[in-house]
C-alpha cells in the first residue's frame, strides 16, 4: 500500500503527523531536494506534498514529476507563506485532472 509524505519545514509540517502521513521536516532547500529524491527512490509514496515556500525552491525539480502517475509530487499552501504558489499549483493539478476548474 502506498503511503502519503508531507515535505517542508517543521512548523508547517508536523500537523500532518496526526493525519498518518509521513512528515519530513527539513531547514531548507537543499535538504529538501535530497529528501525529496529520496522519498521517490524509496517507491513507497503515491502522493509527496511539498510546501508552498520550499516548492518555489524546487520549481524546476518538481516540474521534472509532472508526468509521472506515481508519486505525484505536489506543492501545497501553508499558513506560514502568503504568495498563492501552493493555491494556484492545485488549482492547476485539479484542471489537469478533472479538465475545468472546479475550485
Amino acid at each position: 500500500m502506498y503511503k502519503i509524505a508531507v515535505l517542508g519545514k517543521r512548523a508547517d509540517v508536523l500537523g500532518f503527523m496526526a493525519l498518518g502521513f509521513g512528515v519530513e521536516a527539513v531547514s531548507g532547500p537543499e535538504e529538501a531536494s535530497q529528501r525529496l529524491r529520496r522519498l521517490v527512490k524509496s517507491k513507497e509514496y503515491a502522493v509527496i506534498f511539498v510546501c508552498e515556500d520550499i516548492s518555489i525552491a524546487l520549481k524546476d525539480e518538481i516540474a521534472g514529476y509532472a508526468d509521472s502517475v506515481i508519486p505525484a509530487v505536489l506543492p501545497i499552501p501553508t499558513a506560514s507563506a502568503d504568495g498563492g504558489y501552493g493555491m494556484r499549483a492545485i488549482t492547476e493539478s485539479v484542471v489537469r485532472a478533472v479538465g475545468a476548474d472546479v475550485l
